[in-house]
């Protein structure tokens, strides 16, 4: 029994996290394409990508909070129940591009209030133009992955978005350059090739969904009914808060970003170095909190609450097995590490004194990351909001801005980067011990108050 938990978590988190990484090459490829067109290129593709994921996350994850309400139906062998369930969400999706759509299309706020230079905004203004309407088929597919997820066809999802990183590159490049006899649309060209990419994924999938037997006992293409405003309303209370968990959590690292820029040029990119490698490790723990969820979703819709609360834990001793041996691996290659990334020495050193840190802090973002994905098939979301906004955006970002250019109690200021990882780092522990300590408490009640 907790051999077969352990089994289908690792290997559906296996499956996700290629999947991710798959994702992650889609923004490694245009940076390195629009890089190679031109510098101004690549401060507008920046830019635009900036305020574009600082807009994405939060409507992406109200979608992908909806993964336990899936996984519990199909272990409760509701399988109807979950056809419907989809239909009504397509009009979460619906809000969630209303939402977006504006914002990407109409940036002129997020252009002032990040200080944009004048001359860049009418190709960044074009650039988002273009990923609003890409945004569309972004939350569509988004809901056909988190489905896939749900019901253990992870491997559906990861062929596509594996299909859509050997799409994306050369039509990103071809776009870019006009090669192929494409016109050549420099940076906006990787925006256009987005937009494909996301409508030829989306358009397989939903292929997929109306041909793969898999799918056909859910009746995913039975008539769509006006909205049930009830269930609307358990989506949102269950998606808001994790959307706006999410977007806590990126923005803390991109207001990080903006802090240090001013300590300069070099700061910044040894700085820059850092986050990308807790971005890459970060892939590990949020395919593991996917998995687990799902399985743990699983045995809760079967009303196996002892089960559900092994899978939970099982996941946890997962990631806290791998995110402790990246962390070893990290530790033990960071010179090598920030030197594959930058040729100066300076920002070689530093960048390998910030890695130290990154370390430690992908300790905590593994566990943290896992035990709040789980918390959502237990209906917990507005205490994990709570308890990042206070941490991330108090402590690992309020505090650290004090302590650096200002002074912290008999603390002298002390503009570092190293302050900033110091303080999220905190941030960040506090952040795990509350969560996991949340979810053995609630998982524990729940399995008491069942008996089962």
């Amino acid at each position: 029994m907790k051999q077969s938990d352990l089994r289908a978590i690792a290997r559906h988190a296996g499956t996700v996290l290629v999947g991710q990484w798959a994702v992650m090459g889609f923004s490694v490829a245009d940076t390195l394409i629009a890089g190679q067109y031109s510098a101004q290129a690549l401060a507008v593709m920046s830019l635009a990508s900036s305020i574009y994921i600082s807009v994405y996350v939060g409507l992406n994850g109200m979608l992908q909070a909806l993964l336990p309400v899936w996984a519990q139906l199909r272990g409760a062998g509701q399988d109807a129940q979950i056809g419907a369930s989809v239909r009504q969400a397509l009009y979460v999706a619906l809000l969630a591009f209303l939402i977006g759509f504006p914002c990407l299309f109409w940036p002129q706020l997020w252009l002032q209030w990040t200080q944009v230079p004048p001359e860049l905004w009418p190709q960044v203004q074009s650039y988002l133009s273009i990923l609003s309407v890409a945004l569309a088929p972004s939350l569509l597919f988004r809901l056909y992955g988190t489905l896939n997820q749900a019901l253990g066809h992870a491997r559906l999802v990861t062929w596509l978005q594996a299909a859509g990183l050997a799409v994306k590159v050369p039509l990103s490049w071809a776009l870019t350059f006009g090669a192929a006899g494409l016109p050549e649309l420099g940076a906006q060209g990787c925006a256009w090739a987005t937009l494909g990419v996301n409508v030829f994924m989306l358009t397989v999938g939903v292929w997929w969904l109306r041909q793969l037997d898999v799918y056909r006992p859910y009746r995913l293409f039975a008539r769509l009914h006006a909205p049930d405003w009830p269930q609307l309303k358990r989506f949102l209370h269950l998606g808001v808060p994790a959307g706006l968990s999410i977007m806590v959590e990126v923005t803390s690292f991109t207001l990080m970003a903006l802090f240090i820029a001013r300590l300069g040029a070099v700061a910044s990119a040894s700085h820059q170095i850092a986050a990308t490698l807790a971005a890459v490790l970060y892939m590990v723990p949020l395919s593991l909190g996917i998995a687990t969820s799902a399985r743990t979703g699983y045995w809760l819709g079967a009303q196996h609450h002892q089960r559900a609360r092994h899978s939970a834990l099982t996941g946890l001793r997962m990631g806290f097995v791998l995110s402790l041996l990246c962390a070893l691996v990290l530790w033990m290659c960071r010179s090598p590490i920030s030197q594959m990334f930058s040729s100066q020495q300076n920002v070689q050193a530093l960048a390998a004194l910030w890695l130290g840190w990154v370390a430690l802090y992908h300790l905590s973002d593994a566990l943290q990351a896992i035990s709040a994905f789980v918390l959502r098939c237990y209906q917990k979301t507005i205490e994990p909001l709570i308890i990042y906004t206070v941490m991330l955006w108090g402590v690992g970002v309020g505090v650290a801005y004090r302590w650096a250019y200002h002074g912290l109690g008999p603390l002298p200021a002390q503009p570092s980067v190293q302050t900033f990882w110091i303080s999220s780092t905190v941030a960040l522990a506090l952040v795990s011990v509350l969560l996991v300590g949340l979810l053995l408490r609630v998982s524990r009640q729940r399995t008491r108050d069942t008996g089962k």
